[in-house]
């Protein structure tokens, strides 16, 4: 098999483009960034801000960050993407959701200075000043409120860069274009893969989709902060892997009977559900 950091896919083929199950999301989100004055390249040289503007696309398992080419073309591959364990729990997605969350806006202290801060913070600046002057009106002595209020800001914006380190701490993030571009790739066998077991009662399934998951996560592993060229065997049978995975679930979806449906129906109609249709392979929904 050829070597998974070196097969590259049309950026526009299904399942690999931005929010491909909703092409309107995309849009309005370029349109977000052309009025916010965010656009940016995939190589950084034409980002109009001191950080790229990013677009979060939540799956079942993660998410993807894209940025936002100034051209109007679609980007050829996420800015980074976030997995999430196997079994993740309450406080592994909220640590997702703030990590996708959307970019937060920042003000220029000068206007030939690099230096910023964000609007909360800056929030936070006003609000400490009125309450300084009036801890001062009330006795507080003015060598404790007014360092307190120059404190606050400055804690207020470095607050949301403490909570992202902690938060990176219980969810796998990869950066790079090879290793992104590869870990993309198995995300959306993965999202198959989720699919067709959320369609169906069928154990083989949903054993599927378990192993996928651990396979996606197993590849994070791999993919974050190591020599690309020294784990290359396993990512090689990670996706290995996971084809085999995704050729087997599209025979069983494909080669179900009539009869095998009908009964898969009665099933799901005794235990309280109702059972669609296989969805199409594609991007997940947002978590």
């Amino acid at each position: 098999m050829r070597d998974p950091l070196r097969t590259t896919s049309h950026p526009a083929a299904p399942g690999l483009r931005p929010f491909a199950g909703d092409p309107a999301r995309w849009d309005a989100e370029r349109s977000c960034a052309l009025h916010r004055g965010r656009m940016a390249c995939d190589t950084g040289s034409c980002t109009t801000a001191a950080e790229p503007y990013l677009v979060c696309e939540r799956t079942g398992w993660g998410w993807l960050a894209w940025t936002v080419p100034a051209d109007g073309s679609m980007p050829e591959r996420p800015h980074h993407i976030g997995v999430l364990p196997p079994s993740a729990t309450w406080v592994d997605r909220v640590a997702a959701r703030w990590l996708a969350r959307r970019p937060a806006g920042r003000m220029a202290l000068h206007a030939t200075s690099h230096g910023s801060l964000r609007y909360f913070a800056v929030a936070v600046a006003v609000v400490g000043c009125f309450a300084a002057i009036d801890a001062i009106a009330r006795g507080v002595p003015l060598g404790v409120a007014v360092p307190a209020a120059l404190v606050a800001p400055l804690l207020a914006d470095h607050l949301p860069d403490r909570l992202d380190l902690r938060a990176r701490q219980r969810v796998r993030v990869v950066h790079g274009a090879a290793a992104t571009g590869y870990l993309q790739r198995l995300g959306v066998l993965h999202t198959g893969l989720l699919r067709a077991a959320a369609g169906s009662d069928r154990h083989e399934l949903r054993r599927a989709a378990g192993i996928g998951r651990h396979l996606l996560w197993d590849a994070a592993g791999l993919l974050q902060g190591q020599d690309i060229r020294q784990v290359s065997p396993q990512l090689i049978a990670c996706e290995r892997l996971m084809l085999q995975l995704a050729d087997q679930v599209t025979q069983n979806t494909e080669h179900t009977t009539p009869e095998d449906a009908a009964a898969e129906d009665a099933r799901a109609h005794t235990s309280g559900r109702t059972r669609g249709p296989n969805p199409p392979w594609g991007p997940a929904g947002g978590v």
